[in-house]
This record gives structure tokens, sequence and C-alpha cells, in this order.
């Protein structure tokens, strides 16, 4: 590391031991520390630029890092060693590193030989195998007590002591082998889910040939300039050629606070800009920003539990203590080692706390393949109990996909009016960067006309009001009713009688104004999804108790789309996006479990504040990351769909905790009356916990029968 990084005196807590051009091993001490998170700080390295691959080893404090061999990112890689972030730290302990395949199948070997191993190779050989698994437990005894290490070590103690090394050695044998598997099965649910939790990034702005265009992700170069409005994901490593913006960083490095930017700092793929726009020269482009993205992701959505989850675990710590005090009372009672270590064999805790990671990975692999992605055991927990959907109008129930329908333009002081192409091309002009669902329409129908857009400067996106800009020097207004007269001060009464007409058609008006007066309405109309009715009815007779629609748009135009749907049971129109957030932390006070599905960067506070967060597939960056649940097809009824994988999940860990307490309770009974010897009860334990572990990842992924029936026919109900 070089001495500008470290304070005078301060000697580095990793030293590189080996380099070669593009690859790193460092050795450090700090990776000893039982708290510290490694496939966290793993994946956290792997989101630096640059990174290829990442491996880490906690017994032998080893990283091994793959760049790119630039040399600030050599700098980087020994910097974030140097100050690894607090979140990369666990609360409480981890287990320690389960064994290699090689030493599992050396200690089987050994295990196996041991009748034939002669007396002088026995004894000291058995020693061997059972150190690290007695030092182990010393460990963990001092440090947190009495927890599944101590009976693993008291068994395998006890056996050493009375001679029977064959017993001993095979406890060893069992132990490694099923912590293996555990391992094995773990490593296989994660592999599944990192396809389905790519984040996905179509199309780009870039500023080429002096103007700004859409590209496709795929045809990003180095050296593009990148350009990132409110609300969008940055899809590349770079610095910020110019601009201001607040960054939301809490997908890469954890920390939910915005980060502020400036011409000539760094950006990394994944942030989000939550206010101010950005011109970024790209750096680093594709699959290798991506795949830093997956990485971190997962573990940031893994590596918290759900309430039921830490329930388990609590009650399974709690068992650890009863079998230890089992098995000595039973020694000193009986005096019999054999009957003691055949208790100490048997624990709760592995199948428990396995259990649910391995069900919650299984379920979210089935959502994905069902087009839903659920953000960790928290999001299933949630969904399962929610009894209350509130449900943002545009682009969740409706389509989103507005179109324009009336132009209506105004006579201005001079007795002259704008053309309605001119109309919308001013409007279009202003909008064309921005996200919503009007902006989008507006700037469609401009494309399909084949209108030349004016350049335009200064824009402010004004969230679920409006935008402004400047056009040749002139101020240029789109919005609202509400942003353009109450916070502008633009007269609009010039369209009362019209606009009421319009609005009595169930169509929304946008408003332009240029240079404060208004210049024109633009009128647009939305279509109701046909399978939001069938969707809100399922969801009924799934337990959801409440469903609530909100939206911005005028009460009439509510009212028809709400009479719709016909499942309506609460109505809320003329919304501002604190509004929404407001009303559901009020549902939240009446104690209801509620989840909150929209899809702008204004529904961002409502989905934050919300128990779950649901996220349609186009909703906007910020939406996205801010969503426990994201659909990924454009289909409303995958939301039954998680809300039946979430029921299903409660039921796999419901009954995977029954099966471990019941069936490892007979095992220790039978150990206890001294029906099963150390071996057997072992061998017992280890198959009932690989037997729940098979059930979790197979029922827990398992598609539930609502994703097989998403194509039927459905008539809604009676009208609001």
């Amino acid at each position: 590391m070089s001495a500008a990084l470290l304070p005078r005196g301060k000697r580095p807590a990793f030293r590189v031991v080996h380099e070669l051009p593009q690859r790193l091993r460092l050795s450090g001490v700090h990776l000893r520390d039982p708290n510290l998170d490694l496939a966290y700080l793993e994946a956290t390295l792997a989101a630096l630029p640059g990174v290829v691959s990442v491996r880490l080893n906690r017994r032998a404090c080893s990283v091994v890092v793959r760049y790119d061999g630039q040399p600030e990112n050599r700098e980087r890689i020994l910097l974030l060693l140097e100050n690894i972030p607090a979140e990369a730290y666990l609360p409480r302990p981890d287990r320690s590193d389960p064994l290699s395949l090689p030493t599992v199948v050396s200690q089987a070997l050994a295990a196996a030989s041991t009748p034939w191993q002669p007396p002088t190779v026995k004894a000291p050989l058995s020693w061997l195998l059972g150190l690290p698994i007695l030092k182990e437990g010393a460990a963990t005894l001092l440090d947190r007590g009495v927890k599944v290490e101590v009976l693993d070590a008291a068994a395998v103690g006890f056996s050493l002591l009375r001679g029977d090394y064959a017993t001993a050695n095979a406890i060893v044998a069992l132990l490694g082998m099923g912590g293996w598997l555990e391992q094995w099965t773990e490593q296989q649910s994660d592999a599944l889910l990192r396809n389905l939790l790519r984040p996905q990034v179509e199309t780009v702005w870039v500023e080429r040939e002096a103007r700004e265009q859409a590209i496709p992700f795929d045809e990003l170069r180095v050296g593009d300039i990148v350009i990132c409005g409110p609300g969008e994901l940055v899809p590349v490593d770079g610095v910020v050629a110019d601009g201001e913006a607040a960054l939301n960083q809490s997908s890469i490095t954890g920390e939910s606070l915005p980060v502020h930017v400036a011409p000539g700092d760094d950006v990394l793929s994944g942030a989000v800009v939550e206010d101010g726009r950005l011109r970024i020269a790209a750096r680093n482009v594709g699959r290798e920003t991506s795949m830093a993205r997956i990485g971190r992701f997962l573990e940031n959505s893994l590596r918290h539990q759900s309430e039921s989850q830490k329930h388990s675990d609590r009650l399974a710590d709690q068992l650890v203590p009863v079998t230890f005090g089992l098995g000595l009372g039973l020694f000193a009672l009986t005096r019999d080692v054999r009957r003691a270590a055949s208790v100490l064999t048997v624990d709760y805790s592995c199948a428990i706390k396995l259990a649910a990671p391995v069900a919650v990975k299984s379920g979210m692999y089935a959502a994905g393949h069902c087009g839903v992605l659920l953000k960790g055991g928290q999001a299933l927990d949630r969904l399962a109990r929610v009894d209350t959907m509130v449900f943002d109008k545009t682009g969740t129930l409706t389509r989103g996909d507005l179109h324009v329908t009336d132009l209506v333009p105004l006579t201005g002081s001079n007795g002259q009016a704008l053309e309605p192409d001119e109309l919308l091309a001013l409007a279009a002009g202003a909008e064309e960067h921005y996200g919503h669902p009007v902006a989008r329409a507006v700037v469609a129908e401009a494309r399909e006309r084949g209108l030349t857009l004016p350049p335009i400067s200064q824009v402010d996106f004004i969230v679920a009001h409006g935008v402004s800009a400047f056009v040749q020097g002139e101020q240029v207004l789109v919005g609202s009713r509400h942003f353009l007269e109450d916070d502008e001060g633009v007269d609009c009464s010039a369209v009362e009688h019209s606009g009421a007409g319009l609005r009595h058609e169930g169509k929304s008006l946008l408003y332009v104004a240029r240079s404060g007066r208004l210049v024109g309405v633009i009128a647009l109309r939305d279509e109701l999804r046909p399978e939001a009715a069938q969707a809100l009815a399922e969801l009924k007779q799934r337990g959801v108790e409440r469903v609530v629609m909100l939206t911005g748009d005028h009460r009439e135009t509510a009212r028809a789309i709400a009479g719709q749907l016909g499942c309506v049971d609460e109505l809320h129109w003329e919304l501002k996006p604190e509004d929404k957030a407001a009303l559901v932390r009020r549902l939240q006070e009446e104690g209801r479990v509620l989840a909150f599905a929209g899809d702008g960067v204004n529904d961002a506070p409502a989905l934050l504040s919300a128990d779950v967060g649901v996220c349609m597939p186009g909703g906007a960056d910020l939406a996205r990351e801010s969503a426990q649940v994201v659909l990924l097809q454009d289909d409303l009824r995958t939301l039954v769909v998680a809300r039946d994988i979430a029921e299903q999940n409660r039921r796999v860990l419901s009954r995977s905790f029954r099966a471990a307490v019941g069936g490892n309770s007979a095992i220790l009974l039978l150990a206890a009356l001294g029906k099963l010897s150390p071996v057997a009860s072992a061998l017992l334990h280890n198959a009932g916990t690989l037997a729940i572990l098979g059930y979790a990842a197979r029922s827990g992924g398992k598609r539930p029968g609502s994703a097989l029936e998403l194509d039927k026919e459905y008539n809604p109900g009676e009208p609001f």
C-alpha cells in the first residue's frame, strides 16, 4: 500500500505477499475476526472498478484478488481492505468456515481405516483429527457460551478420553461431511439466484456527436459521456464530468444516506440519482460493472433475517444448553460415557437455522421464474402477513401506457395560438428525460408525428408535479394544474370549462406554460389493466382484507377507474407523494400490515414506509431499489403468485421447524435410553438435518398453482 494512504507510523492491516500484473494475494489477521462477514466483504471488493474475482480464506488469513492491473484500481483494493466498512461486521459472530471437500474425504478415510490401524498410530491420529473440533468448542465456550460447537467438542472429547477412537473418528467424519453438505446446499441455492438478481438496464442516455441520444446498454463504450437524471440507475463506473447530484449508494456500500457528488468525483454502477443531473465519463462498462452489483445485491438482501427466522434461531440456541445439560446429567448419574456421547451428538440448531435460508433462497428462485423478484426473508415473511394492499393507480392498476388524445392550444395575449404540433413539441422537449408515464406518452406521440424537439437547457424535475426547462431563454413549465397555478402562479382559469369536459371523459390533463402564461393543455387517456380486477379479487380470496387505491388524478377520473375494478374498498384522489406516504403511515397506525404497489420516483416514500413495497416491472430505478418485491412480468397477477410463494414459504418453515424439533427429540430420547450408539446417533442426526434441508429446498422452490393459471379469463365485479 502506498505510504500516502496511511498515517505516519501506522502498519497496514493487510500486506501483499505475492503479486502478478493482474493478481494480488494479501494476508491480514483481520480475517480471523469472527464478526467479519466474509461474504459481505467479498461482494464489496467485487464491486470495485476493475475487479474480476475475489477469494477469501479465513483460516489462512488470505485474500486473492484478480483485477484489470490498473494502478488506481490496485490502490482502491488496498484502501478498502485498510478501511473495511462497519457494515461488513455482523452483530454476532458467524459460524466457522466448513471444511473443504479434500479434508472431509481424508477424515472419512481415516475413520474407515481406524479398526485396522496399529495402536501406535490410532491414538495420535485420532487426537489429531479431533483437535480442531476440540479447539473450536473451547473457543466457543469462552466467547459465546454453550453452542453447537461445544456439543460437538464434548461428544468427540468423551470418546477420545475413554479410548473409543473408532467412535471419535466416525463422529469427526460425520460432522465434517454434514457441514460440507450443508455448505453445498446453501451454495447451490445462492447459485440459483444470481441470474435472477441481475439489475436490468436496457437503454442509457449518452452524449454523442454533440447531442443526447438513447442507445442500448450493450453498445456503451469506455469514454462515453453517460447522462443520468433523477431516479435513474448509474449504469457505469466512471468520473463525473459535469453536474452535481445526491447519489443513493445503499446497493453498493450499504450506506443509506445520499452522497453528494460533483465534477471529478468517482461514481460506481448501481448507485441511484436521487436529485440532480450528471454527465459521467464511463470508465468501466458492460458485464464488468453489472456482475459486481449481482454479488453485492445478493449478499445485502439475504444477510438480514426475517422475524420468524430470528425467532427460530433464538429457540434453537435455547435448546443447545438443554442437550448439553442432559448429556452431562446422564454422565453424572450413570457414569456411562457412551450414552452421554450419544446424547451430545444431537442438536436442534443445524436443521432449524439452516432450513430457513435454504427455503428462503429456493422460494426467491421459484418466484423469479414466476415473474417476481423477492428481496430476502423479510419480504417473504411480511408479504405472508399482509392484510391491506394499497395501489397507486397510474402504471399499477392501469397500464401506465398513456396516449395523447387531445391537444388544446390557447390564444395568447397577442391574439395568436401555437399550432397543436408546436404545443406537443414544446412539452415533449421539456419532458424528454423524465421517466414518468405522462412524460413517456407525450414524447412517444411527438416521435410518432415526426416532430423535431426544441433544444432544452436547465431542466429541473419536480417530483409528482412537473418539469421546468428553458427553451431559447424562455421558461417552460409542464405539469399538473396544482404545479402551474398554485406553485408557479400561472393562471389556468381559461381551460376551466374545456378541462372539466375532458375529465368527465376519463382523461388526465397536462398543462403547458411559457414565460408565465398558459399556452395549452394536453389530454391523455390511460387504460385499465385487463387482469387488474382478477388480481384484486384473488388477493382478497387469499386473506387481503382491504384494497385501497391512490391517485393524483381528479376525483371523476379516479371514481371511473375504481368502478371498473369492482374490488376497491377505499379511494383517495388528487394526492401528492407526501400524501401517499402519510396515508400509508395512518393505515399502519391502525394496526394493519400493509403492502404498497407503485412504479414511479414519486412512489419511493410510500414504498419505503410500507411493510412491503411492490414495484411494477417498468418502474423507475429508484422505485425498484426502494421496493422489497419487484414484479418482473407486466402482469399484476404475479403479485398473487408472490403472495402464494410467501404463504408457501411460511408453511415450509413451520413444517421444517416441527420436523427438526420432533425428529431430534426422538433421537435424543433413544440416545438417553441407551438405545443408540454415538455413531448411530450422529448418523441419524445428520441424516435428519439433510432430509429437512432437502425438503426446504424442494418445497420452498416449488411453483405455486396460481403461477400456472395466469392465462384464465376473468370477469370484473360490480362497479365501484
